[in-house]
């Protein structure tokens, strides 16, 4: 590697905050509901399968971080293992899966602003969030862990409020539901693990990083599953399976249903601070990866320019900010969901086993954490919504398509 290397200053509480702050925001505002309506009572089993792969994930991509400590994630980490087709199409899941994402964003903080007119407020959001990233301002540390603080003295209150609460608004659950429901309910609750592997990335700024990053993702993951498990069995018992599944702004409905309507204000200012910080981070994150792919022509080379003055990807961050404003204004939240974690779960399948290729000299991670993550990203995917399959193998299919014309000699 050349060039300067970046400092080993983060120990495992700042991993395993980073990692919190990255997975704790407002997927969980967002996806409980879809899920409910798959998975009805086994909601919690979901969840806990959701978390079993994004662990596998998380190690495969921490080994692979390791080895290869540059920006790409996965595009890169498929294009060194599996050949440069697989990383591109990796590359690609996460640029049209993360696109989603920010989509699903926006409307959450449209459906928690202005619920009869969510998707107005959340192509506004998106001018702004773009507006910002354009002028190259971005989120701090202090604002990231403020925005931590929020999310969880907001979710901590709503479990309480929950609990305590009023039940009698709570409809009856849904009896018969079978693996099909709980994997399909997992690969929904997987998109509130987004961001996970962010501790993966890490390994050129981690004291010890082979010890530490395994520690950090296993205590940040458990963490946030905790959590998780709380929100999901509280408001799960005020407003039953079925109440659950019946909007898109399930916690604010669940406080007004525990007796506390007076807190739901609260509960949709907490909602909207996370995806907005959400939205923000996706961006800056889409648009990145879209300079990179730019960069190795796998994208129209003009995405590549970098603005002089604000020193960011403009041409970039305008074409990712008006294609989410579009998804914003058309799409549903809950098919933004599906379609995001399809492609995100594809992402990670690249991940799996180009971690299978590796070599005990290389880091290689227990045998069965790939095979598990690979069986487990292909599963939940493939469980998901049949709309959300179509449309993310269309856009895989496409992708395919337009690296076959582009470079018919590439394997």
């Amino acid at each position: 590697m050349t060039g300067p290397e970046l400092r080993r200053r983060l120990g495992l509480a700042d991993s395993v905050t980073i990692g919190l702050g990255s997975m704790v925001g407002a997927g969980i505002f967002a996806a409980l509901a879809p899920a409910a309506a798959a998975a009805g009572r086994w909601l919690l089993l979901s969840l806990a399968v959701a978390a079993l792969v994004a662990y596998c994930n998380a190690m495969s991509s921490a080994r692979l971080a390791a080895l290869y400590p540059v920006s790409g994630g996965t595009y890169v980490y498929g294009r060194e293992r599996l050949g440069p087709f697989w990383g591109y199409l990796a590359g690609w899941g996460f640029i049209v899966g993360k696109t989603a994402s920010c989509a699903a964003m926006a409307l959450t903080v449209g459906s928690y602003a202005w619920p009869d007119r969510a998707r107005p407020v959340a192509v506004v959001a998106v001018v702004a969030v773009t507006a910002v990233n354009c002028a190259g301002v971005r989120k701090s540390a202090l604002v990231t862990r403020i925005i931590v603080g929020v999310t969880l003295l907001v979710l901590a209150a709503v479990v309480g409020i929950c609990l305590l609460g009023s039940h009698s608004a709570a409809t009856p659950l849904i009896e018969r539901v079978g693996v099909t429901g709980v994997l399909q309910a997992a690969g929904l609750l997987f998109f509130a693990f987004a961001g996970y592997a962010r501790i993966a990335t890490l390994g050129e700024e981690v004291r010890d990083p082979r010890r530490t990053i395994p520690r950090a993702i296993v205590l940040a993951l458990g963490l946030a599953l905790a959590v998780y498990a709380a929100v999901a069995a509280a408001v799960l018992v005020t407003l039953g399976s079925d109440g659950l599944a019946a909007g898109a702004d399930p916690l604010a409905r669940a406080v007004s249903a525990a007796g506390a309507g007076e807190f739901a204000p609260v509960v949709r200012v907490g909602a909207v601070v996370a995806a907005t910080g959400s939205l923000l981070a996706l961006l800056l994150g889409v648009s990145r990866t879209t300079l990179a792919m730019a960069r190795d022509r796998h994208l129209p080379g003009a995405l590549a320019a970098v603005h002089p003055r604000f020193e960011v990807p403009q041409r970039a961050e305008l074409l990712v900010g008006a294609v989410v404003a579009i998804m914003a204004a058309s799409a549903d939240l809950r098919a933004a969901i599906g379609f995001s974690s399809f492609a995100v779960l594809f992402y990670y399948l690249i991940a799996n086993l180009s971690a299978a290729t590796l070599r005990a000299h290389e880091g290689r991670p227990p045998r069965w954490i790939p095979l598990v993550g690979t069986t487990g990203c292909a599963a939940l995917a493939f469980t998901l919504p049949p709309a959300s399959v179509l449309t993310g193998l269309t856009a895989l299919t496409l992708a395919a398509t337009a690296y076959a014309i582009r470079s018919p000699r590439h394997p």
